[in-house]
């Protein structure tokens, strides 16, 4: 018999890491949790704790770990509890884990994420800014590794599962001639555009199909999720940015399309739950049950299509411009959209304004190269930095 793969889950207490540890219960023969991860949640990671029994937990501080120690000591649990972003680092690089969900949201996921990575494991990547932030470094680490990296995101695993197996060849010679990239177009595809001043933090975040945590539902409903999606898609796929096409398909049902020269179309299709995709990367390439119910085509009846209004979504048309200019811009964008969702969670700006603020810090800072990861989150910190100072001059 061989023994069970040992997982770290980095975010164990959102809705990617909860997901991956209800597929990695419904199967103990095959998966084993090493380490969880969480930042502020610590009543739920201790549940986590005493459900999954994990070797390692990890949390943002020591007030955290205090905190956390005692409701281990407790529960009689001998778990070891490490702090910070090197605890992160350490658990995803651990030789004696197989694979690495990577899904703490935004940039603080990139230098964990990246050392899985860099210590060769099998890397579940639900984390689309690492790879939007720092992309070519990314990848060069990938290759230099021989880290096996499987994209969680719904829409990249639907592309990963219909291109051929060898798509790094270029695809252009495995006969592709475009991605297509659903989105469901969130709450607000129908919003009078008018109406979209008076939008609350609580309408952006209901979602109408998919469970999410607040800030990747506000990306949602402005589209920035697709744009980064599409950034994250150029660097998994080597595409260029007119090769993927946006489509809006309000089911979600379809997860997204490859349009081959022949003129045929593979389309991936399921249930919007995220386990479908997580039980695909875990086991791949074998199959296993996800606990997701079969898909009802009867029941969904439709599916719709339709192109993006980017009039209705200016986000996407900043994520694709920022994707050809390439270099920081996707950096910058990626930590300007972080800080302006987070201000619209506060209700320091209205909703519209997430896009003027990320618009006019692209706009006041030139494009530089990337060469080390030190240049990446000197980026990051200068896009935070002018958008500390808009908020100021704009901000409630």
């Amino acid at each position: 018999m061989n023994k069970p793969q040992m997982i770290t889950v980095l975010g164990a207490t959102g809705s990617i890491g909860l997901s991956t540890l209800d597929v990695v219960a419904r199967h103990p023969d095959l998966y084993q949790v090493f380490a969880l991860t969480g930042h502020s949640r610590l009543q739920e990671l201790l549940a986590l704790c005493v459900k999954h029994q994990p070797q390692v937990a990890v949390v943002a501080d020591e007030a955290g770990a205090r905190q956390l120690e005692a409701g281990l000591r407790a529960a009689g649990l001998a778990t070891q509890v490490l702090i910070g972003e090197q605890g992160l680092c350490q658990v995803a690089a651990d030789p004696r884990v197989d694979a690495v969900m990577a899904a703490i949201v935004g940039a603080a996921g990139l230098r964990p994420t990246l050392a899985a990575v860099e210590a060769g494991k099998k890397v579940l990547l639900a984390n689309k800014e690492a790879l939007v932030m720092s992309g070519a470094l990314f990848m060069q680490a990938v290759r230099r590794s021989g880290a096996v990296l499987l994209p969680i995101d719904s829409e990249h695993n639907a592309i990963f599962q219909c291109l051929p197996g060898d798509f790094s060849r270029g695809l252009g010679n495995v006969g592709v001639r475009r991605i297509l990239l659903t989105a469901s177009g969130g709450p607000f595809r129908e919003t009078p555009l008018a109406d979209l001043e008076h939008v609350t933090p609580e309408q952006a975040c209901a979602h109408p199909n998919w469970s999410m945590g607040r800030k990747i539902s506000v990306d949602s409903a402005s589209m920035m999720n697709k744009g980064l999606e599409l950034i994250e898609a150029c660097w998994l796929f080597d595409a260029r940015p007119e090769q993927v096409e946006v489509v809006v398909h309000r089911q979600s049902v379809i997860h997204s399309m490859v349009d081959y020269v022949d003129g045929s179309v593979l389309a991936q299709l399921g249930n919007p739950d995220m386990r479908t995709p997580i039980a695909h990367a875990l086991a791949w390439p074998a199959r296993m049950d996800s606990g997701v119910a079969p898909l009802d085509l009867f029941a969904v009846g439709r599916l719709d299509f339709e192109a993006p209004d980017e009039q209705r979504f200016p986000c996407l048309r900043l994520a694709r411009q920022a994707a050809q200019a390439g270099n920081g811009a996707p950096a910058m964008l990626n930590a300007a959209n972080e800080v302006a969702v987070a201000a619209f969670l506060e209700r320091r700006i209205r909703y519209p304004e997430i896009a003027r603020m990320i618009e006019d810090v692209l706009e006041q800072e030139p494009v530089v190269a990337l060469d080390a990861l030190d240049a990446v989150f000197a980026a990051d910190a200068r896009a935070r930095e002018l958008a500390g100072q808009w908020l100021n001059r704009h901000g409630r």
